[in-house]
Parts: structure tokens; sequence; C-alpha cells
């Protein structure tokens, strides 16, 4: 059997999980991964994975994303791995 994960995003004080296999957790966050990568090409963005292959990377490669779509490098949203 497949290790599961859970993800807790985080946006504005409210929690949502996600918990799934990491072939799963990468389908379901992959938007958010594409649209990272998008903006990798810009001056201090980070470059994303989009197939990483444990939970921990797919955390680190979503808060980079978020960081480099967002408009002042801040983003609203953090993403991390439930213990």
């Amino acid at each position: 059997m497949a290790k599961e994960f859970t993800i807790i995003k985080e946006r504005r004080g409210t929690e949502t999980e996600v918990t799934g296999t990491i072939g799963y957790l990468i389908d379901y966050f992959r938007y958010t991964l594409e649209v990272g990568q998008s903006w990798e090409h810009e001056k201090g963005n980070s470059k994303i994975n989009t197939n990483p292959k444990s939970g921990e990377a797919l955390v680190k490669n979503l808060n980079n994303a978020k960081r480099n779509s967002a408009a002042n490098g801040n983003p609203a949203e953090y993403f991390r791995l439930k213990n």
C-alpha cells in the first residue's frame, strides 16, 4: 500500500486538510504548481518541480509556487505537512 500524506493548506486563518498518496496530491495541486512554474523565469523566483518524490518536497514546491505567483512575493496561502 502506498504511503499517504496529509497537507494542510492555510489561507487567512482557515485550514483545509488534503490527504492522499503523493500521486493524488500532485494531481490535486497541479494547477498551483503549474502557475508557479510559469513565473519561475522572473528574477528572484524559485524553480518549481512539478513532479516531486516526497511529501516534504511537494510542500516546499507548493510554497515556492505560491510565492512565485504572488503579486508582491507575499502569498496569502501557505502549505505544511501534517505530522
